[in-house]
């Protein structure tokens, strides 16, 4: 963790990085802040040179993302960041929630409970057609088939390029991102699991559910 005296240095190495530019903070912390506010979350395995500023300026980003309503969480051991919205009742919301529909939200789900089932067996690998089986049981008989698998693979998409929950290893396979196990906490898994019972009882298979806070993170 960066000392406080260290703080002090990092805003004094700066000296503007345009004319007129009120900032503090070198270039490089400030593509940190950036990158974390963005989200949905920071990756160490891919984007080695933002983690290793995260880490030696992590006091001064902690405090700034507070001065936002922010709360910064990191992964030491899996090597991802992300923010969070500051957790008191009285701050306003910063991050955006991601809508997600029904069948986003029972694929979320699926993959959780499959990254928690396999946790400490390394990388955990899920094909597209064996999720896809799980969700199934989810068309109703007025929903056409081929209108169904459209929805589910756009569901699989949103997982890959927008909550970047899923990252493609090969033809129709992915790998589950450990993020997952922090970006959508106990709380949030309750609230997301409620709403999912309550649709599936009603029978609807595109209402909007709840989501985490990370998902447009701006995770």
């Amino acid at each position: 963790m960066t000392e406080p005296s260290t703080v002090h240095a990092i805003e004094a190495e700066h000296a503007g990085l345009w004319r007129g530019d009120a900032g503090e903070l070198p270039d490089r912390t400030r593509r940190v802040l950036l990158r974390l506010v963005r989200g949905p979350y920071l990756s160490g395995g891919r984007e080695a040179q933002l983690w290793a500023v995260l880490l030696t300026d992590e006091t001064v980003i902690r405090a700034r993302l507070a001065d936002l309503f922010l709360e910064l969480v990191i992964d030491h051991d899996n090597e991802f960041a992300f923010v969070r919205n500051a957790p008191s009742d009285d701050a306003p919301k910063a991050v955006r929630s991601e809508a997600l529909t029904f069948l986003d939200t029972a694929m979320l789900l699926i993959l959780r409970q499959t990254l928690l089932s396999e946790e400490g067996r390394g990388r955990v690998i899920v094909g597209q057609a064996e999720v896809f089986e799980q969700l199934a049981v989810f068309r109703t008989p007025d929903r056409d088939e081929k209108d169904f698998a459209s929805r589910v693979n756009s569901s699989w998409n949103k997982m890959q390029n927008k909550l970047r929950v899923l990252h493609a290893v090969g033809d129709d396979r992915a790998e589950i991102s450990p993020v997952l196990r922090l970006l959508v906490d106990a709380d949030q898994i309750r609230a997301i699991t409620a709403e999912y019972q309550r649709i599936a009882r009603a029978g609807a298979d595109d209402a909007t559910a709840v989501s985490p806070d990370a998902e447009d993170g701006t995770e």
